[in-house]
């Protein structure tokens, strides 16, 4: 990868000898695979049977989750809040794996409407419950910085799975527990 990324500086007209860009393939390399570090690892590695049966059937939400991801068509970096809630069937999830599933999910070149399902898909795969819902709320440095250049905007994505996609009442709760609702 450090030729590459070295022909990749000559291509855009530098030195790549030059003082300040001598180990820059290197940390570029570095960088990327800490970025990318999603794909080497495991889901059910990191919920490590942190799956509990408890008596609970209300609303869980994990809100403000902080995402860092790489937008798959610039692979630049896209970043913001995660909120992930689930309506327990007869299994609860440890509350520090849901901000690790974002984190596996996220830290992979993405588009934030197919993290948005996958970290869903996940949690009702892991639990089984009775509904999932995620909102990502995001800017894109791909949106910001380049093309049309819109520094405020953000991107909001959300999935819905079960009953809070059958049930108006649950999604209507979420939306407004994570500040997302018709205030």
């Amino acid at each position: 990868m450090k030729d590459l990324i070295r022909q990749i500086l000559v291509d855009l007209g530098e030195d790549p000898e030059r003082e300040g860009l001598v180990d820059t393939p290197a940390r570029v390399e570095a960088s990327l695979r800490f970025l990318t570090r999603g794909y080497k690892q495991d889901i059910a590695e990191v919920l490590n049977d942190a799956l509990f049966t408890v008596e609970y059937d209300e609303m869980v939400i994990v809100r403000d989750i902080e995402m860092y991801s790489m937008c798959e068509h610039h692979m630049l970096p896209f970043f913001g809040r995660c909120h992930v809630g689930y309506l327990p069937r007869d299994r609860v999830i440890g509350l520090s794996k849901i901000p690790r599933i974002v984190d596996v999910l996220a830290r992979r070149l993405q588009v934030q409407e197919r993290l948005t399902q996958e970290i869903a898909e996940t949690i009702r795969t892991a639990i089984d419950p009775l509904g999932v819902a995620v909102v990502i709320e995001a800017q894109h440095l791909c949106m910001m910085m380049r093309g049309v250049e819109k520094r405020n905007s953000k991107m909001i994505t959300s999935a819905m799975l079960g009953k809070f996609r059958e049930d108006q009442r649950s999604r209507i709760e979420f939306l407004d527990l994570v500040g997302r609702g018709p205030n």
